[in-house]
C-alpha cells in the first residue's frame, strides 16, 4: 500500500475536498431557494469546515481554487449571498425592507477587507528590504516584530473576521430573529476595523522599517566598516543549501573578515548555525555594490544561473570549490572555466580535467583537499562488537535518467535484503536528499527500502539504554545555540532583528554542543536496531565514524569515506562489465563492486570482519592520496593558503588597476593661455 504522501494519496485528498467543497455549496443553493433551514444550517457548517481544512491540510489547494477564480473571497462573498437569499425566502415580501440594512453591512464588511487587503500590501512592501542579513546588528534600520499572521493572510482573516457575519446570518434562518445577523455582521465590521488601524498605524514613518535607499547606504557603510576579505557564494534551491553548509566550518576556520553572500531571500534561514556575517542580495544592482567593497576572494561551491551574474565584477577573483568531486560528469563541468581558479580535492581530480577537456587550464588547478573531512576519524580495526554497523548512502538519480546514477532503483531492496539477513549487522540507511525528485520510481523504492527496515525491526528484539534524559538535554542545549527563537509569524524583517550580532564564542560552543549530541545520540539507540537517518543530525560525516563499510555508489560520498580508510564498495546499476567500470570510474579502484543482485554482500561482510580477507587495504591507502592529497599539511593549511595567495593575486590586481585609472586621468593645464 502507498504511503500516506505518496501522490495517489494526496491526489485523492485533493479531489476529495474539491468535491466536499462543490456538495457544500451545491446543497446551500438547493436549501436557500427552497428554501429548507436544516439542510441550509449543514451545507453551511460543513462548508466553512472544508475552508479549514483547505487551509490547515491542503494549503496547495487554496492556489488552485484561486487561479480559477474561486479565491476565499469569492468563496465566502457566495456563503453569505446564499444564506441571504435563504431568509429571503423564508421570510415574507416585506422582509426585504428589513434584511436592506444586513445587506449593507455585509457590502461594508467586504470593502473594508479589501481596503484592509490592500494596506497588508502596503506594509508587506515596507517591510521587504532589498538587504538581508544575519549576524549583523541592524538595529540602525528600525526593524521591528511583524505584524500579526492573521493580518497577513487574506484567506485565514476573510475566516476569522466573517465567521461572526455567518454565524449571525445562519442563526437568523434558524430562529427567524434578525438581531442575531445584526451582531454578527457588527462584530466583523468591528473586527475588521481595527485589523485595518493595527496595520495603519505600522504605514507611519517611525515605526515602518528604513526605506530603500537609506538601507542601501547602511549596507554600504557597513561593508566599508567591517572590510571583509573573502567570501562564499551561493544560490541554489531549497534543498541545496547543505552545498553551502559544509563549507562554513572551513570558512570560518579561515579568521579574518569572512562573508557569506546569498541571492535568494529563502535561503537566509537554511543556512546552517555560523557565526560569519549573512548577507542576502536578491537583486543584481545591489550585488554590485560588492565592487567598491574590500572584497577581493569569492568560493563558489556549485554552479546556477545567478553565478554570472557575480563573475561580472571586476575586482574580486573567483574560485570554485564545489560542493563534492566524484567521477560523475558534474565534476567537471565546463562552467568550471569561468572562474578564476577551480580548487580540487587532489591529483586525481586534476588529471579528470585534464582528460575532460571542458577549457580549464591546469596551471588554474589549484588542490587543497577537503577541508570537511578533518572530523572524519580514521580506520581502528575491524567491528569490536557483536554488529557490524553498515551505512548504506546511495545517492539520488540525477537529471539525465542515467541507470548507473542511483543503485536505489534497480539494487536498492536486494542490497537491504541482503544485509538484513545476516544476524550481525545493523544497517544505517541514509538516502539522498533529492531522491525521488526526478524519477518516481526512486521516491518509490526508497519507501519500499524504508519499509524493509521497519520490518526488520519489528522482527528483532535485544536490550535497550536505560532513560536517562541525556539526548533531550544535549538536544535543548544544541538547539539553544543553533536555533533563534522565532515567533511562528515572524516575517524576515523580525528574523533580521532576532539573528543580529551573535555571542562572542557561540561557534566553538556549538562545536562542542554538536559533539556532545552526537554521542548522546548513538548511545541512546539499540546497537542492534536498523535505522533511517534523514534528519539534519546526525550528519554524514557523523555516521562515517560509526559505520565499519560503506555502501554507495559513484559520488562524493566514496571519496570522502576514503580519508577514514575504512572498506566500501559500490553498487554497479549502469550495466557495465566490472573491469569497465571500474576503468571508467577511477573512484571504484579500491572497491568491492556489487552487482544488482548484491550476490557478493556475504563475502564483502566476512572481509570487514576479518581484515586478512581484505584485499584492497593498500589500494585504499593509494586511492586516499590520489583523490584528496597528502595529509600534510592538512587540507584546512591547503585552503587557507589558497585563499591568501589568491587575495594576493586580487591585491596585485587592484593596484595595477588603480595605477591605469590614475595615469589616464588628464593632468592640470600649465602655461599662459594665449588670447
Amino acid at each position: 500500500m502507498p504511503e500516506p504522501s505518496s501522490p495517489r494519496r494526496r491526489t485523492a485528498a485533493q479531489l476529495l475536498v474539491l468535491a466536499a467543497a462543490s456538495a457544500a455549496f451545491a446543497a446551500q443553493a438547493f436549501a436557500a431557494l427552497r428554501p429548507d433551514v436544516p439542510l441550509l444550517l449543514v451545507s453551511t457548517a460543513v462548508s466553512l469546515a472544508v475552508e479549514g481544512v483547505l487551509y490547515r491540510w491542503q494549503p496547495g489547494m487554496v492556489s488552485l481554487f484561486a487561479k480559477s477564480h474561486a479565491d476565499v473571497t469569492v468563496r465566502h462573498v457566495l456563503r453569505d449571498l446564499l444564506l441571504v437569499v435563504g431568509l429571503l425566502r423564508l421570510g415574507e415580501q416585506h422582509r426585504e425592507t428589513q434584511y436592506a440594512p444586513l445587506v449593507a453591512g455585509l457590502l461594508a464588511f467586504y470593502a473594508l477587507h479589501c481596503t484592509v487587503q490592500a494596506v497588508s500590501v502596503l506594509v508587506r512592501r515596507t517591510r521587504t528590504l532589498p538587504v538581508l542579513t544575519r549576524n549583523i546588528d541592524a538595529s540602525a534600520l528600525r526593524l521591528s516584530p511583524a505584524p500579526a499572521a492573521l493580518l497577513r493572510r487574506p484567506g485565514h482573516r476573510l475566516l476569522v473576521f466573517g465567521l461572526p457575519a455567518t454565524a449571525g446570518l445562519t442563526a437568523t434562518a434558524v430562529t427567524d430573529d434578525a438581531r442575531y445577523a445584526a451582531a454578527g455582521v457588527a462584530l466583523a465590521l468591528l473586527l475588521t476595523s481595527a485589523g485595518l488601524g493595527a496595520l495603519l498605524l505600522r504605514l507611519l514613518p517611525g515605526r515602518r522599517p528604513a526605506g530603500e535607499q537609506e538601507v542601501l547606504d547602511w549596507f554600504d557603510a557597513w561593508l566599508a566598516e567591517y572590510r571583509p576579505t573573502v567570501g562564499l557564494y551561493f544560490s541554489g534551491g531549497p534543498s541545496s543549501a547543505y552545498q553551502a553548509n559544509m563549507w562554513l566550518e572551513p570558512l570560518a576556520e579561515l579568521g579574518g573578515r569572512p562573508v557569506i553572500v546569498l541571492r535568494e531571500r529563502f535561503m537566509v534561514p537554511r543556512i546552517a548555525a555560523t557565526d560569519i556575517p549573512v548577507v542576502c542580495l536578491p537583486k543584481v544592482s545591489t550585488l554590485m555594490r560588492l565592487e567598491q567593497s574590500t572584497l577581493q576572494v569569492l568560493i563558489h561551491p556549485s554552479n546556477s544561473g545567478k553565478t554570472s551574474q557575480v563573475l561580472r565584477i571586476p575586482t574580486i577573483l573567483h574560485a570554485f570549490v564545489n560542493h563534492g568531486e566524484s567521477d560523475k560528469l558534474s565534476s567537471c563541468n565546463p562552467y568550471a572555466k569561468a572562474y578564476d581558479e577551480v580548487w580540487v580535492a587532489g591529483p586525481a581530480a586534476r588529471e579528470r580535467y585534464a582528460l575532460a577537456e571542458v577549457g580549464v587550464e591546469d596551471k588554474d588547478v589549484v588542490e587543497i583537499g577537503r577541508p570537511q573531512l578533518d572530523a572524519v576519524r580514521p580506520y581502528a580495526g575491524p567491528p569490536a562488537g557483536p554488529y557490524t554497523t553498515v551505512l548504506y548512502a546511495p545517492t539520488w538519480e540525477g537529471w539525465d535518467g542515467n541507470p548507473g546514477n542511483t543503485s536505489v532503483v534497480a539494487a536498492g531492496e536486494n542490497l537491504v535484503r541482503a544485509l538484513l539477513a545476516d544476524p550481525g549487522v545493523r544497517l544505517l540507511y541514509k538516502p539522498h536528499p533529492l531522491t525521488g525528485s526526478v524519477d518516481p520510481r526512486a521516491g518509490a523504492a526508497d519507501r519500499r527500502v524504508r519499509e524493509l527496515i521497519r520490518a526488520a525491526n519489528r522482527e528483532r528484539s535485544g536490550a535497550r539504554p536505560e532513560p536517562s534524559g541525556e539526548l533531550a538535554r544535549r538536544t535543548a542545549e544544541l538547539d539553544r545555540l543553533t536555533a533563534a527563537a522565532f515567533r511562528a509569524e515572524a516575517d524576515q524583517v523580525e528574523r533580521m532583528l532576532v539573528q543580529s550580532a551573535p555571542e562572542p564564542g557561540r561557534a566553538r560552543a556549538v562545536a562542542r554542543a554538536t559533539a556532545a549530541w552526537e554521542e548522546a545520540y548513538w548511545a541512546s539507540l539499540p546497537e542492534w536496531e536498523h535505522q533511517v537517518v534523514t534528519d539534519a543530525r546526525p550528519e554524514l560525516y557523523a555516521c562515517f565514524n560509526v559505520a565499519d563499510l560503506l555502501i554507495s555508489d559513484v559520488s562524493s560520498v566514496i571519496s570522502d569515506f576514503l580519508t577514514s580508510g575504512k572498506p566500501y564498495a559500490v553498487a554497479n546499476t549502469g550495466g557495465l562489465p566490472e573491469e569497465a567500470f571500474r576503468t571508467a570510474f577511477p573512484t571504484v579502484a579500491a572497491a568491492t563492486v556489487l552487482t544488482p543482485d548484491a550476490a557478493g554482500v556475504p563475502a564483502l561482510l566476512d572481509a570487514v570482519r576479518h581484515p586478512g580477507k581484505d584485499e584492497f587495504v593498500d589500494a585504499r591507502a593509494e586511492l586516499k592520496r590520489r583523490l584528496l592529497g597528502p595529509a600534510v599539511p592538512t587540507s584546512q593549511q591547503r585552503f587557507a593558503a589558497a585563499v591568501e595567495a589568491l587575495c594576493a593575486v586580487a591585491r596585485e590586481h587592484r593596484a595595477r588597476a588603480a595605477r591605469r585609472l590614475t595615469a589616464e586621468v588628464p593632468g592640470q593645464r600649465r602655461g599662459t593661455l594665449i588670447p
